[in-house]
């Protein structure tokens, strides 16, 4: 069954479109200086308000990257910004690696489940940026100061290259259930869950969408069909576009740009619905937060980076007098996810994240 987001109500105004914290402030020499207004929860947070130098890291795609920064740098030229970008899953890896040392000063663009997993174990510092009541309620944490906030919704898709499957008389992919048809068979690329982002909203999406048993019924039946794991979510796109495996489960924003790039190939959302999660924002918890974090934070959900967002995601996390639905997409994209609980795929991450691996990482390509 497909619903979005949560709410049907909430799902339907979703947009297709497109400050200061409450503790001391501490210059480089050290000295305290009077607080602003609260938007942070944690009271004896210290706040260096003269560090030009931001550490960010991210999942986001790098050709996305240099794009979305332009107006955060001319508004603030004098911030050196220091991007690591990896796929979801070692991101995630790393910052939880890093929990007693983290280097990081935010997070950007990394999935909200993984976020979650991160609240979870106390490594997120509540942060309200301003403009946070303009994001829909399904697309920020919950807590009266927000703890994560979201900008879009990524979604799984089929890369699927047609002159390979006329090469081979094969009918092109529609559904899930189509995928493990035999004559599939070694012509699949899917994202490693572990590593990849993409990965693993697939795999918590099927399990939410055909329940726990059977969902791995069906993941053993793919298994047969699959070619290889790759540790990127955007490289069956990549793959598919070559025609090296010409099936790639991969998620809609990619597909759309290898078309557009000129690769002959075609985005399917699968009939039985999408899985999904939310790219989002957070604030991490340091013993000396940055205000350059914060105003990081607060441009993230600005008009002017959402609609660069809005370029590449049909579903943001705002809504808006616009309407524009980027290329490649259907009329209504919403209707393309599922029912997802984002909060529970957290929790289960771990136990999925085990199972699959213990029955699927022979296929994986060498790290």
């Amino acid at each position: 069954m497909k619903k979005s987001l949560g709410s049907a109500v909430a799902l339907l105004t979703v947009a297709f479109m497109l400050g200061a914290c409450g503790g001391k402030a501490v210059g480089t020499d050290g000295a305290k200086t009077s607080a602003a207004p609260a938007a942070s929860a944690s009271a004896d947070v210290t706040v260096d308000t003269k560090s030009k130098d931001l550490t960010v890291y991210t999942a986001l795609e790098d050709d996305q990257i240099k794009t979305y920064l332009t107006t955060f740098k001319a508004k603030y030229p004098d911030v050196k910004v220091n991007i690591v970008r990896d796929s979801t899953g070692i991101v995630t890896a790393k910052l939880l690696a890093e929990k007693d040392n983290t280097q990081a000063d935010v997070v950007w663009g990394l999935a909200a489940t993984s976020l979650l997993v991160l609240d979870q174990n106390s490594m997120l510092e509540p942060y309200a940026p301003k403009g946070v009541e303009r994001i829909l309620p399904d697309f920020k944490d919950k807590n009266a100061v927000t703890h994560w906030v979201g900008i879009d919704a990524w979604e799984t898709a089929f890369i699927v290259n047609k002159v390979e499957m006329e090469k081979r008389k094969l009918a092109i992919p529609q559904s899930y259930e189509d995928l493990v048809k035999p004559e599939y068979k070694g012509l699949i690329t899917m994202p490693n869950p572990s590593s990849s982002g993409t990965g693993f909203l697939t795999v918590s999406g099927l399990v939410q969408l055909k329940g726990n048993d059977a969902a791995w019924d069906y993941m053993n039946k793919l298994h047969n069909n699959i070619a290889m794991y790759v540790h990127s979510g955007s490289k069956p796109a990549k793959l598919a576009g070559t025609g090296e495996y010409p099936i790639g489960i991969s998620f809609g924003y990619r597909g759309i740009q290898e078309k557009k790039a000129g690769s002959p190939v075609e985005v399917v959302f699968p009939k039985e619905g999408s899985g999904w999660d939310v790219e989002a924002n957070a604030l991490m918890k340091k013993k000396v937060v940055k205000q350059v974090a914060k105003d990081f934070l607060d441009w993230a959900i600005t008009d002017d980076v959402m609609k660069e967002y809005n370029k590449n995601y049909a579903i943001l996390a705002v809504k808006t007098d616009s309407a524009k639905i980027p290329d490649g997409y259907s009329v209504d994209p919403v209707k393309q996810l599922i029912k997802n609980d984002l909060n529970d795929a957290a929790k289960k991450r771990d136990s999925v994240l085990a199972e699959w691996d213990k029955r699927f990482n022979a296929k994986n390509e060498p790290k």
